[in-house]
């Protein structure tokens, strides 16, 4: 693992408060499946220590999400020699858990939200960020300012406590 990527900050993406409250992980994994594995092990562990317990809605759906994401940089955005950076950011009082996922290919973006195409039923794959999209209050992606690639990002607000 390497040196972490700066996460920036855009129109689309609220500033974190830094307070007791919030809690953020971080972490650069490898671009196999292997390092998608590891990062929605490590997320599901980080939650649990936060607050959210295994076996929970809320602590499943985030971890799906993180999954998806995570496979999804490996699967279709994979450079070789270069790794993934996985961003969880939690805020308690709101109830939110922002997940970040950033990968250094650029060239292939997923569409927008508003522009998710369905899978035919005989499809074999693309219905990974439907699964995203199901869980997640909103979700996104932008550009990595200063450098090649992109973060696809996912907000999960839960208004039930856990």
């Amino acid at each position: 693992m390497t040196s972490q990527l700066p996460s920036p900050v855009s129109a689309s993406q609220p500033v974190r408060p830094s307070n007791d409250l919030s809690r953020t992980f971080e972490m650069r994994f490898t671009s196999t499946p292997r390092g998608a594995r590891l990062a929605r092990r490590l997320a599901a562990h980080r939650l649990d220590t936060w607050g959210l317990p295994y076996g929970t809605g809320p602590h499943e759906e985030i971890v799906l999400v993180v999954g998806e994401l995570t496979a999804n940089a490996v699967q279709h955005s994979h450079v070789p020699s270069r790794d993934f950076h996985l961003l969880l950011h939690a805020i308690a009082p709101a109830r939110t858990v922002r997940i970040e996922v950033t990968d250094t290919r650029t060239e292939r973006t997923p569409p927008e939200p508003e522009g998710l195409p369905a899978p035919g039923s005989e499809d074999t794959c693309g219905r990974g960020l439907l699964l995203v999209a199901a869980p997640a209050t909103r979700w996104g992606r932008h550009l990595r300012p200063g450098g090649p690639g992109k973060t696809v990002w996912a907000e999960c607000v839960f208004t039930t406590p856990t």
